[in-house]
């Protein structure tokens, strides 16, 4: 790709705290950088990573953002919200995520599953950040919470909903982020959106290790990575017949947008 090393991309969704990672992870960040992605979102998932997920900024300097994911209620605890909050007193994470509701899942807890997303748009609201709002099978429910605490926007993660539930979203002031699914020809709902909806709502992401794009899908055990970043925005240039260079620098600047980068220059 011509812009590869004129252009910064930013994985606005990556788990480089994963296991999956810590066998190569040095050199999974050298193969993302020698494609022009140099900067990531890693998002935690429980308190137990929030020590990780600190680490990549550390090591890497990776946009972090502390949160207790929907599909881990059962080991969520009271507590973990005080952490949560001593986590963002640091001043460190540019967003509280990933935080949200799954209702594809079908043994997980629903009240316990809002009465934490609940707590944590609370707390987003107190500390004046963005949100990574995890949606699946959820967007309607997701979008009755965000109207009720009013938080700073943010991302609304591997968006997978209705035309008129990403219109909702962009109101309330989120992106929208595409990803793995919409390599594949299969997901029509998923590339019709990302063909129609406003540029200035789409943020790119990998949600690596996890949604590996269609070219990765037959390897045995497909681990996607933010080098493939690049990949997803030529699939998104072709789906809107739009040169790769000016979906770039939009993308960019909605991801920055979003997560309010630049005010926290």
């Amino acid at each position: 790709m011509s812009m590869e090393f004129t252009i910064s991309f930013i994985d606005s969704h990556c788990h480089l705290d994963a296991a999956e990672f810590d066998a190569d992870r040095d050199e999974v960040v050298a193969r993302a950088r020698a494609v022009g992605v140099s900067e990531w979102l890693v998002p935690a998932v429980t308190a137990d990573t929030f020590a990780s997920t600190l680490a990549m900024r550390e090591r890497y300097g990776a946009h972090i953002a502390f949160g207790l994911h929907p599909i881990y209620e059962a080991a969520h605890r009271a507590e973990h919200l005080i952490l949560l909050r001593q986590q963002l007193d640091s001043g460190l994470a540019v967003a509280v995520g990933e935080i949200g509701l799954d209702f594809f899942l079908p043994d997980l807890n629903t009240q316990r599953q809002i009465d934490f997303f609940e707590s944590q748009l609370k707390i987003a609201r107190d500390y004046d950040l963005p949100v990574i709002v995890h949606i699946r099978r959820s967007q309607d429910q997701v979008l009755k919470y965000l109207r009720k605490w009013r938080v700073k926007g943010g991302i609304a993660h591997a968006f997978n909903g209705s035309e008129q539930q990403a219109y909702e979203f962009i109101k309330l002031g989120f992106c929208l982020g595409f990803g793995g699914a919409m390599t594949y020809t299969g997901s029509q709902r998923i590339r019709r959106l990302a063909q129609t909806i406003p540029l200035e709502a789409i943020v790119l992401e990998t949600d690596a290790p996890d949604i590996p794009p269609s070219w990765l899908a037959n390897h045995t055990k497909p681990r996607n990575e933010p080098n493939q970043l690049p990949l997803f925005l030529k699939v998104l240039a072709e789906l809107r017949a739009a040169p790769e260079d000016l979906l770039a620098q939009q993308i960019i600047a909605n991801t920055r947008r979003s997560l309010w980068l630049d005010a926290k220059v």
